[in-house]
């Protein structure tokens, strides 16, 4: 594979990672959930095996809409629409509330400019480190993009910032040749309209520092008051993230591991850093028995290598084409039995340890 390709299909299979690994801790505080889970390193939604939510198949609708569209925004619009919509038949479980009613507004008839409803939610920043990998050297580009992947179901101007900041750190983990935070900071400062966006820069500033001192990302968190978990507010979600990234741009496992240890929406601030450091390590970077043992079809490993090969074949003719086709009847069944593991999961919770 070519290094495009190694990165575009290391962010899909790093947000997939990450969103296993971390979807049996969510909601859960810290202390909660090393009551509950022993080992961080593995996997604790099925006998040692994973599956994955709804970020990892935002990622890969965002990328199918890539390939389809060629990087043409008002196809890449319509066409990520349609998947929404066909999405939510599928019965998926966790659909955040905000990405309901907007689909719920797609399927009125809605246009996908204003399907959108106000809110900051996470949403939008945990699909967009694939549209930096893809096209994060293009500034103008990129935000298109952003912009468009996020009002389909967001409109709160916070929930765009930090999908940017998201994508561009997925870009700078994987083209740069050494991550230098203050040159992030700066070039996303360039991005966005310093002046509205203030407050949200001024916790990234917080991050990038925070990391280039060595601080420990649970103590960050601390600072921003968070003490029992990131919430699935982008102004909590993000600057974690980016932390955390900054910290552990090329190792993985780690920063998996230690976004995971600080609680809350844990298969969201999981599936986000695996895609940006997943972008800058590859496929190669994720530790072998992560890969085996996601349990997962119809969207398994090797689909996903075949969505980033074709995403970089796209890139490169810059001309759409028919993404890797799934079974609409055998992600409805999985859907299903994912709800019931999901239901078997919430009623451990209820037994002790406390």
């Amino acid at each position: 594979m070519t290094m495009k390709t190694e990165a575009i299909s290391g962010c899909i299979i790093g947000t997939a990672i990450g969103d296993a690994l971390g979807l049996p801790y969510e909601g859960l505080s810290p202390i909660r959930a090393k009551r509950l889970f022993k080992a961080v390193d593995c996997y604790h939604f099925l006998f040692n095996h994973g599956m994955v939510s709804d970020d990892t198949e935002h990622t890969c609708m965002v990328a199918e809409a890539l390939i389809a569209s060629g990087g043409n925004v008002d196809i890449f619009i319509k066409s990520i629409a349609q998947r929404f919509r066909y999405w939510l038949l599928s019965l998926p479980a966790g659909i955040g509330f905000a990405t309901l009613r907007s689909i719920l507004k797609l399927w009125l008839g809605f246009s996908p400019s204003k399907s959108g409803v106000f809110s900051a939610g996470s949403g939008p920043a945990m699909r967009s480190a694939i549209l930096g990998v893809c096209y994060g050297s293009d500034d103008a580009k990129l935000k298109e993009l952003v912009r468009a992947a996020t009002v389909i179901t967001h409109t709160d101007p916070k929930a765009y910032w930090g999908a940017l900041a998201v994508a561009l750190a997925a870009h700078e983990n994987c083209a740069a040749d050494k991550i230098d935070g203050i040159k992030y900071y700066h070039r996303l400062a360039n991005l966005l309209d310093s002046e509205s966006a203030a407050e949200f820069l001024n916790l990234m500033k917080q991050a990038v520092d925070s990391a280039s001192k060595g601080r420990n990302i649970r103590e960050f968190v601390k600072s921003l008051n968070l003490r029992n978990g990131i919430t699935g507010y982008t102004y909590h979600t993000v600057p974690a993230v980016i932390h955390t990234w900054l910290s552990n741009p090329s190792d993985f496992k780690r920063a998996v591991m230690e976004m995971i240890t600080c609680g809350g929406d844990t298969d969201t601030t999981a599936a986000i850093v695996g895609g940006i450091v997943g972008a800058g390590v590859g496929p190669a970077g994720i530790p072998q028995k992560w890969l085996i043992n996601l349990w997962e079809w119809p969207r398994t490993i090797n689909w996903m290598r075949q969505l980033g090969g074709q995403l970089e074949g796209v890139l490169r003719a810059k001309c759409g084409a028919e993404p890797p086709r799934l079974p609409w009847m055998g992600i409805l069944l999985r859907n299903l039995l994912f709800v019931i593991l999901v239901l078997l999961h919430a009623l451990r919770r209820l037994l002790p340890p406390y």
